[in-house]
């Protein structure tokens, strides 16, 4: 089968790609050009029957033609296309005007909604983004040698119920929290910047909840930590991270636990209550 691979930044579309390969499947990536990393390209050509086309942001139409034209029947988007692009100076085509025409909120969910339903109407069906990468999902529990204290339990139990009912509006996936106060709440400036405007706000001591949305969708916006989150976690004096157990992929794998255990900091997986 050929899979196609909808990239945005970071190293998931890379991760996808090597797995997918793995799986035997060829694949025709298409790289958003600002978004994706030139790395990909690289990757890309190293990958047996793996073909990659840059394609603008906002150039929905074209995106379809090159999967349609590749025999793909299935696609994967993989790294994060950044909020705040939804305001930039992007030019849409006529077949995402079409989409934007249609949406009663210009937010993430209801935007890529619409364009999977567009890829549907192609013959393009959106699977899950985590597919390939089952392993590298959290597991429940304690993740770290550390547990967190009774100090830093409470904290994330207090988060819980305000991360969720954040996420749940669509607004952001992640919260930062001190002594059963939010100090913090993501919108579109993404999980590190809310971590450094924390430790700003508050000092050492901030707790962070990053959940996944109540319905998540595993097709898109799937939470994402890695060893970046606690490099910034560790950077403001942060001790204790939260993450939704099955739904929030640790994109560096073991390594995110090894740098929390040498930072101190510990982290939980959270299995959610409506699952």
């Amino acid at each position: 089968m050929r899979l196609g691979l909808i990239a945005g930044n970071g190293r998931f579309p890379f991760l996808v790609l090597d797995a997918a390969r793995r799986a035997g499947h060829d694949v025709t990536v298409i790289a958003i050009k600002e978004e994706a990393l030139p790395e990909l390209a690289d990757a890309a050509s190293r990958a047996p029957a793996a073909a990659l086309h840059w394609v603008s942001l906002g150039q929905l139409g074209t995106c379809i033609t090159l999967l349609k034209a590749a025999g793909v029947t299935q696609a994967v988007m993989a790294g994060q296309v950044k909020h705040v692009k939804l305001f930039a100076d992007i030019v849409p085509d006529l077949t995402l005007v079409g989409v934007l025409m249609r949406l009663k909120a210009r937010n993430t969910d209801a935007l890529i909604s619409g364009i999977a339903d567009v890829l549907r109407d192609h013959g393009i069906a959106l699977v899950d983004s985590t597919a390939f990468l089952t392993p590298l999902l959290a597991r429940e529990g304690v993740l770290t040698r550390r547990a967190p204290t009774e100090e830093q339990c409470a904290d994330l139990a207090f988060g819980y119920r305000i991360a969720d009912a954040v996420a749940a509006l669509d607004i952001g996936q992640t919260i930062a929290v001190k002594a059963a106060a939010v100090v913090a709440v993501e919108a579109m400036e993404g999980t590190d910047a809310v971590i450094a405007r924390a430790g700003q706000l508050a000092g050492r001591g901030v707790r962070v909840v990053k959940v996944a949305k109540p319905q998540q969708d595993m097709r898109f916006d799937v939470p994402v930590v890695g060893v970046s989150t606690i490099e910034a976690m560790q950077a403001v004096g942060a001790d204790a991270l939260s993450v939704d157990a099955g739904k929030t992929l640790m994109i560096d794998g073991d390594a995110v636990i090894k740098a929390a255990d040498e930072a101190g900091i510990a982290i939980v997986g959270r299995l959610q209550s409506n699952d």
